[in-house]
């Protein structure tokens, strides 16, 4: 087997783990990875504005309004007008979104976050080069993208039992 090939399924592995995790996570708390990430946010923070969230996502704040519409569709957050300045409404995790978090299987980002950070400095630099050079070579420097491994459009309608074609 050559490099190319080799490369190629690499890349399909690392597509496909991340598939995979999509499905286990809809399936078992009935979210998508970007979701689970906006709960996560409210874990940490408690409380924050749409536009806070969308920084740490590096999204738009349209697609977090889509995120907070399903999220709260799902009583998993929750919105409430800000005491100080009432034209700002702050987000808050409900019990039922302290749940989800708590009964998801183990995050596929997390291990990907844990293990990087424990490289040296001139692997994780490899590392990135090598990621960079690969977007450059896919034509895909120009399309939006925040830090989380999920696959397709961020603010997509994903059914827990919705199939996927593989």
């Amino acid at each position: 087997m050559d490099r190319t090939d080799i490369s190629l399924i690499a890349l399909r592995r690392i597509l496909r783990a991340t598939e995979l995790y999509g499905r286990d996570l809809a399936r078992s708390a009935g979210l998508t990875p970007v979701q689970v990430r906006v709960l996560q946010i409210l874990l940490i923070c408690e409380t924050a504005t749409p536009t806070e969230i969308a920084k740490q996502l590096g999204v738009s704040a349209a697609t977090v309004s889509t995120l907070l519409d399903r999220l709260g569709a799902k009583a998993m957050i929750e919105r409430q007008r800000s005491d100080v300045d009432r034209r700002q409404t702050n987000i808050k995790l409900t019990d039922t979104g302290r749940g989800a978090i708590a009964g998801m299987p183990d995050p596929l980002q997390q291990k990907y976050v844990d293990e990087f950070e424990a490289m040296e400095d001139w692997e994780q630099a490899m590392i990135v080069a090598a990621l960079e050079r690969v977007v450059s070579m896919l034509n895909a420097s120009t399309l939006d993208a925040s830090p989380l491994l999920d696959m397709g459009e961020i603010h997509r309608n994903q059914a827990p039992d919705s199939p996927h074609p593989d």
